[in-house]
C-alpha cells in the first residue's frame, strides 16, 4: 500500500472510517473492486442505520457506534475528510503501520491510465466559486470537464464512472488535503489563508501546511494571491516538478508572471509570448458576476489555472460570462426605497465577511450566529468607516457587539435577543430603519448558522423572504 497505484484489491482488508457523503461511495467502490470492506462509524442514528442496511445488502460489514477501534486485519483505512487526525483509530493505525487515505487520495490512486488532469483549488474562502468559474471556462474551450471534489460530482464517481473527461476542476478542503499525501495536480491555486478549522488542525501552522500540500508535485503552475503573502510562502516551500512556475494574481497592474487588472480589463502577463513587454486581454471586469473585489480575484485565479492548461483567451471571457454564482454568495435580492439588500449568508467566517463588507461603501450590517472560536476586532476595525449601522442576531452576537463598542463606538447597533424564526424579519425591519438611500443592507454574518437555522442556505432564504415582505 505504498505510493504506487494499487491494481489488485481482491481480498484486501480495507476499513472505511465514517459513513456520510464520502464514506458510502468509497465503501461501494472498494467492495466493487473486490476488497473486504468494514465500515466503522461513531454514530448509530436512523440515517446511519439506513446507510448501513444499504451497504450490508451488498456484503459490506458495518460497525455502528464505535469509530475508535481498529478492526482486526486492517491493511488500509480510507477516512471521511472530517475525522480529526487525533482520533484513537488513527493512533492505532499508526502503531500497526496501517496507512490512512482520504477519499481524495483513494480517487487519485484509482484513476485509469491516461486519466484526466486535475486543476486543483483550495483556500479559506472562494473555493467553490473559483472551481465553478474554472469549469465554465474549460467548457467554453470545448473541453470535457466537471466541477468535482467538495462540490458537484463526487471525485470517486468522476474517476470510476463511464464519462470520459479531459480535465477536472477540483475543489479541495484542508481536511481532504491532509489525507491526500500522493496527490499531484497539473496546476493548483491557494486563494487565501485565514484562521479557520483550527479546532481540527490544532494550529494555524498545521492548517497552512495542509493547504500547501496542494502544490506538491505540480507540473505547470502554482497559482498564488499576491495580496496574501502566506500563499506565496507555500509556493516557495513546495517541492514541484522541474519547470513548474509560480504565477501570481493581483487586483492591481500585473508584473510579468502575473494576472491582474488594467483599466477595467482582466489581463494575463504569465502565459504570453515575451511577457516582459506583452499582456493578453482576457475579459472585462464587467464579465465577472458579481464584480466585487474578492470575486474578481476568484476569476483571476480560475483564469490562471485555465491558461496554465492552455485555454485560449476568448474561452476565459466566454466562460466568465456564462457563469452564474450559487445562491447566498453576495446575491442582490432587491432594492427597496433606494436601498440595496444583499444576501451573503455564505460569509460564515470573518475572512469572508471582510471581503463582502469591502465591496460596498455604506453598509447596514446584519451579523451574528455561531462564532466557532473567532474574534471580530480586526474585521470591525477594518470595516468601521463603511458601517451606517449594525443589527446583531444569534448566539454569539455579544462578541461582535463588544468589538463594535471598541472599534466603531459611533455606529448605532441593534441587538436582537430572539432566536425564533421571526428574528430575521425583525432584523431586516430594523436594518431598513437604519438605512439611508444609497446604502446597502448586507447579510454577511461572519458566523455559522446552526444556532438558529438548519444551514446558511436557510438563513439566506429567510433574509430574502423578509426583504420581499418589505417590498410588498
Amino acid at each position: 500500500m505504498g505510493s504506487g497505484q494499487v491494481t489488485d484489491w481482491q481480498g484486501k482488508h480495507v476499513t472505511v472510517a465514517g459513513l456520510g457523503v464520502s464514506g458510502v461511495p468509497a465503501a461501494k467502490a472498494l467492495h466493487g473492486l473486490g476488497a473486504k470492506v468494514t465500515v466503522v462509524n461513531d454514530g448509530d442514528d436512523a440515517r446511519a442505520r439506513e446507510q448501513a442496511a444499504e451497504l450490508e445488502a451488498l456484503g459490506v460489514t458495518v460497525r455502528l457506534g464505535d469509530g475508535d477501534t481498529l478492526p482486526d486485519g486492517t491493511e488500509l483505512i480510507v477516512t471521511a475528510p472530517g475525522w480529526k487526525p487525533d482520533k484513537p483509530l488513527f493512533a492505532a493505525a499508526d502503531a500497526a503501520g496501517v496507512p490512512v487515505w482520504g477519499d481524495v487520495e483513494l480517487a487519485w490512486r484509482l484513476r485509469k491510465p491516461g486519466a484526466a488532469d486535475w486543476l486543483a483549488v483550495t483556500g479559506t474562502n472562494g473555493k467553490t466559486t473559483t472551481v465553478q468559474m474554472l469549469a465554465s471556462i474549460l467548457e467554453a474551450a470545448g473541453l470535457r470537464t466537471a466541477a468535482v471534489g467538495n462540490i458537484g460530482v463526487s471525485l470517486l464517481d468522476a474517476v470510476l464512472g463511464d464519462e470520459e473527461y479531459d480535465v477536472l476542476a477540483v475543489e479541495l478542503s484542508s481536511y481532504q488535503l491532509h489525507w491526500a499525501p500522493s496527490l499531484r495536480a497539473h496546476s493548483a491555486a491557494v486563494l487565501n489563508l485565514a484562521p479557520d478549522h483550527l479546532d481540527w488542525h490544532g494550529s494555524m501552522e498545521a492548517y497552512a501546511k495542509d493547504k500547501g500540500r496542494i502544490y506538491e508535485g505540480n507540473r505547470v503552475a502554482c497559482v498564488y494571491n499576491t495580496a496574501d503573502k502566506a500563499t506565496e510562502d507555500l509556493v516557495r516551500e513546495a517541492d514541484v516538478e522541474e519547470g513548474c512556475r509560480a504565477v501570481g494574481f493581483t487586483l492591481g497592474t500585473p508584473v510579468p508572471s502575473q494576472l491582474g487588472v488594467v483599466e477595467g480589463l482582466l489581463v494575463d502577463r504569465a502565459f504570453v509570448e515575451n511577457r516582459q513587454k506583452n499582456a493578453q486581454e482576457l475579459a472585462e471586469v464587467a464579465d465577472v458576476k458579481p464584480a466585487a473585489p474578492h470575486n474578481i480575484a476568484n476569476a483571476l485565479a480560475a483564469a490562471a489555472l485555465a491558461r496554465a492548461y492552455g485555454v485560449p483567451a476568448n474561452a476565459v471571457r466566454e466562460g466568465l460570462r456564462n457563469f452564474t454564482p450559487d445562491a447566498h454568495r453576495i446575491a442582490h435580492v432587491a432594492d427597496v426605497d433606494d436601498v440595496a439588500y444583499v444576501d451573503d449568508s455564505k460569509a460564515t467566517n470573518t475572512h469572508a465577511a471582510q471581503a463582502s463588507l469591502a465591496a460596498y461603501d455604506s453598509v447596514v450590517w446584519i451579523a451574528g450566529g455561531l462564532a466557532k472560536g473567532a474574534t471580530f476586532d480586526e474585521l470591525v476595525a477594518g470595516a468601521a468607516q463603511r458601517l451606517r449601522g449594525a443589527v446583531l442576531i444569534g448566539r454569539d452576537r455579544a462578541l461582535i457587539r463588544e468589538a463594535l463598542a471598541r472599534h466603531a463606538p459611533e455606529v448605532p447597533v441593534v441587538d436582537l435577543g430572539r432566536t425564533d424564526t421571526g428574528a430575521m424579519l425583525q432584523a431586516v425591519q430594523e436594518a431598513r430603519r437604519l438605512a439611508r438611500p444609497g446604502d446597502t443592507v448586507l447579510l454577511a454574518p461572519a458566523c455559522a448558522s446552526m444556532d438558529m437555522f438548519a444551514n446558511y442556505n436557510k438563513r439566506g432564504d429567510a433574509f430574502a423572504q423578509a426583504v420581499r415582505e418589505l417590498g410588498a
